[in-house]
């Protein structure tokens, strides 16, 4: 564990180090803020918005995707958070369930097979979880079958293979549609075109969970994108960031030969041609350079982990994305810790998710308001309603407050059960939810900057337990 502390913080050692004789384009870092000094999200997030441009003030910069054949009644829906994604014919956004290897064995779906059945599973499987096989589930007169809760995309008996596209043969007879060899679904979670409440696609270290299905980015070989919770994240293929300067014109650089040790131009072949929000400049005679909305791409040579936001700790510097998230509400704030950066409320307090997974071989969820509320009331108060409400305090929205997306929004909680409540319902609570579910905050964080709660659960919290709301991404559901 101690080695693992020291790692993540040589970084901010040398930022320390470097800070006084830090220049914007130097390969130096800037000293971190103290841990719980407090960030306005306008401030915070008007930062990001730079990669923008003028993209920004138009309300536009989605990210852009590669058009591929696909079978009639499918169609791509851009979305407020994991970007372009398909759909069926009613908008609803379409999942694959790749299969996993878990603690003590694995579930999920082979290629070109569905393990998700009519059948309710009634008993834990020991995959995932530190207690043996065939427990008894909780509340299974309510608990959903797989297919109840992730209804299979079915096709017409008729339909035929397009591209990626192919048919698989259900246990019952019926056709199936997969993608890349892997059996589709929809989440009965999801209601309206741009939903994707079922699941995210973060990754880590989690149970066997369903990811939403994407078309390619429309990048040049050697990128990527990925999802963070500031936004899809442009990276190289290996996945490490990339970034843009300040200093440079459009289509321009003006990172010299010493500037280039530290951020390495990323260079393009001879055979690129620009496309879309992509163009290639001559960097010096010969030799070509990719920009992104005509500001030049640099890898970050100090860069020592995937999708690292560290670069842009550098005054100047900045990591790029195709589209951000957005904003959380009004009044929230960004906090600086001693292990990067949290989203908190106004009064500074961390801001937390409560994520959870079952361990039936079906790996349902259990961490939105309607599904099983029992883990939780386990995890946060033993049982006792009243205690999770001490402990683990919903984030109650104001009765002036409103959402501006659909990322973030206002449902009303029963608070003694956790379930969904009816506006106006006696006792029901107003209160922020990310994705549909609950935030909260920890009635042991005294200071802003206090974190004591992230990991508190089963395997730290990636199966059923609190995480904090990082907003750096360096530490958003770590591996370790």
């Amino acid at each position: 564990m101690l080695a693992r502390l020291a790692f993540r913080l040589i970084p901010w050692a040398l930022l320390a180090a470097y800070a006084a004789s830090t220049q914007a384009g130097d390969a130096t870092q800037s000293k971190p803020a103290s841990a719980g000094r407090f960030l306005s999200q306008d401030d915070y997030f008007h930062r990001l918005s730079y990669v923008f441009g003028s993209h920004a003030e138009a309300g536009v910069g989605t990210e852009a995707y590669v058009q591929v054949p696909m079978p009639p009644g499918f169609r791509i829906v851009s979305t407020e958070l994991d970007g372009p994604v398909f759909t069926d014919a009613a908008g609803h956004t379409l999942y694959k369930w790749p299969f996993k290897q878990l603690r003590v064995g694995d579930t999920g779906d082979p290629l070109g097979r569905s393990e998700c059945t009519d059948a309710k599973t009634t008993v834990n499987s020991g995959f995932m979880s530190p207690y043996p096989p065939g427990l008894q589930l909780p509340d299974l007169d309510s608990r959903l079958s797989c297919t109840q809760a992730w209804p299979p995309v079915l096709a017409a008996a008729d339909a035929k293979a397009v591209g990626k596209w192919t048919l698989i043969k259900r246990d019952d007879g019926r056709k199936q549609w997969a993608y890349e060899g892997h059996a589709l679904y929809t989440s009965i979670l999801d209601h309206r075109p741009g939903d994707v409440l079922g699941a995210d696609t973060f990754g880590g270290r989690q149970p066997a969970m369903r990811v939403p299905l994407q078309p390619p980015p429309d990048v040049p070989s050697g990128f990527a994108v990925s999802t963070t919770r500031l936004g899809r994240l442009l990276q190289t293929e290996a996945k490490f960031s990339v970034y843009i300067s300040d200093r440079d014109g459009a289509d321009k650089s003006n990172c010299d030969e010493a500037c280039a040790r530290t951020w390495i131009p990323m260079l393009a072949p001879e055979s690129a041609r620009p496309h879309g929000d992509w163009s290639v400049f001559e960097r010096s005679p010969g030799v070509l350079q990719w920009a992104f909305r005509k500001k030049p791409l640099y890898r970050y040579v100090l860069d020592e982990e995937e999708r690292s936001l560290q670069g842009s700790d550098v005054p100047g510097w900045h990591n790029v994305y195709t589209q951000l998230a957005p904003p959380p509400p009004a009044g929230f704030t960004v906090q600086n810790t001693t292990s990067g950066q949290v989203l908190a409320d106004p009064r500074g307090k961390t801001i937390y998710l409560y994520f959870c997974a079952d361990d039936g071989v079906d790996q349902l969820g259990c961490d939105h308001p309607t599904e099983t509320q029992v883990y939780r009331l386990a995890m946060c108060g033993g049982g006792d309603a009243e205690r999770c409400l001490k402990t683990f305090p919903y984030v109650v929205a104001s009765a002036r407050a409103n959402s501006t997306n659909r990322l973030w929004t206002i449902i009303y909680i029963d608070p003694q059960t956790g379930r969904f409540a009816a506006r106006g319902e006696p006792g029901a609570l107003p209160v922020w939810a990310y994705r549909d579910r609950p935030v909260y905050t920890y009635a042991g964080d005294r200071e802003p900057g206090d974190f004591y709660a992230d990991g508190i659960g089963e395997f730290r919290g990636s199966r059923d337990g609190y995480k904090a709301f990082w907003l750096r991404d360096d530490f958003n559901r770590r591996d370790e």
